[in-house]
């Protein structure tokens, strides 16, 4: 399923072709009050993938602001 988020570190429009189902995305959308956590809801995921569910970043973008903050400090 192709799944939209923004980066909430550019603020970058991005969609992922993962494998999640719309009861997932629903139950996701709702895991604050369900108290579930995105690793329950999207266990067969790779952490990079929930991450981008989670925060719209990609694993490039991540790699790119990461790398380059380590090389600053």
């Amino acid at each position: 399923m192709l799944v939209t988020r923004i980066s909430k570190l550019s603020g970058k429009e991005t969609t992922m072709d993962l494998d999640v189902t719309e009861e997932q995305l629903i139950r996701f959308d709702n895991r604050i009050k369900n108290g579930e956590y995105v690793q329950t809801i999207f266990p067969h995921l790779r952490g990079e993938q929930r991450e981008f569910i989670l925060t719209g970043i990609t694993p490039a973008e991540w790699d790119e602001t990461f790398s380059k903050q380590e090389i600053e400090d």
